[in-house]
């Protein structure tokens, strides 16, 4: 796609794209009251591309695949990412409907959030309007199920070509049982439940039936469950003074990308945990970049 460093290794981050407008109060509005937030950021947002600044930050080549279109408030994305050196690969590119936008709420006490937004439930696309260049140059392959269709395909080709390829499984999507049989890392949050899964033990026994090989499941500040080999460890979380965990899980996929190409599962985990956990101490999605 272009030239490259020898260092920089080329990552696709399929999925969702929003615009995300953040506000920081001081505690909740009730019904009908207005309040004032402390601090304010507007950035792009979504699963994929939050893992796709992450890991460009990290020294990467980050390239997201999504829908994007050509609404006037797409600009605002489209600026952001440059400034990230995130590329866009457009998979609607004469879409005019705007993107999906979140208005995200973050309390100062308890440090919390409160998120209104919408999915991609709206903007699925077909194989066909996959770019013929998506996978050349890529290393590692990471998907957030919100492009189903779009992502069985890239992850079969991926696997195929011997890339690695990485699911954030954030919540469950139906259609998600196509896409885990090439899946080599499935990171999941303590959110993710299967058809069927009441528990970990649960969402472990559906996720091994796909012969992954390592799978993750994150609980926030609590151990990280992880799986290899048929035997489960635990990876403690750092702890920090956090002021806002917005975005924490996608940037910890993010940083398991850049890790997982250098290091062993389990020390790319402790790893992306280490830059999750630095995350959570500022406000937004992007202020820990600067710090």
């Amino acid at each position: 796609m272009t030239d490259q460093a020898p260092s920089r290794k080329q990552g696709l981050f399929i999925g969702l794209v929003t615009l995300d407008f953040i506000y920081r109060v001081q505690q909740y509005p009730h019904s009908n009251q207005k309040v004032v937030a402390s601090d304010y950021a507007a950035s792009a947002g979504g699963p994929a591309t939050n893992a796709a600044v992450a890991f460009s930050y990290l020294g990467n080549w980050a390239v997201l695949l999504s829908v994007v279109g050509v609404h006037p408030i797409t600009q605002l994305i489209e600026a952001d990412l440059r400034q990230q050196d995130v590329m866009v690969l457009d998979l609607d590119p004469r879409r005019t409907e705007p993107p999906p936008i979140s208005s995200i709420i973050v309390s100062q006490r308890p440090s919390d959030r409160a998120v209104v937004s919408i999915n991609a439930i709206k903007s699925q696309m077909s194989p066909q309007a996959i770019p013929i260049q998506a996978l050349q140059g890529v290393e590692v392959v990471l998907i957030d199920g919100h492009q189903l269709a779009v992502s069985e395909m890239l992850a079969q080709q991926a696997r195929l070509k011997g890339i690695t390829v990485v699911l954030d499984g954030g919540s469950w999507k139906p259609g998600l049982e196509k896409v885990l049989p090439h899946v080599n890392y499935a990171m999941c949050s303590a959110d993710f439940y299967p058809p069927g899964c009441c528990s970990q033990a649960d969402v472990l026994a559906y996720l091994t039936q796909f012969e992954i090989p390592q799978i993750a499941i994150t609980q926030g500040q609590n151990p990280i469950q992880c799986f290899q080999n048929h035997e489960f460890t635990t990876v403690e979380v750092p702890t920090v003074n956090c002021l806002d965990s917005l975005g924490a899980g996608d940037i910890f996929h993010g940083a398991f990308c850049h890790f997982i190409l250098q290091q062993p599962f389990l020390l790319a985990v402790k790893s992306a945990a280490k830059i999750a956990s630095h995350s959570c101490q500022f406000f937004g999605t992007r202020a820990w970049m600067n710090r």
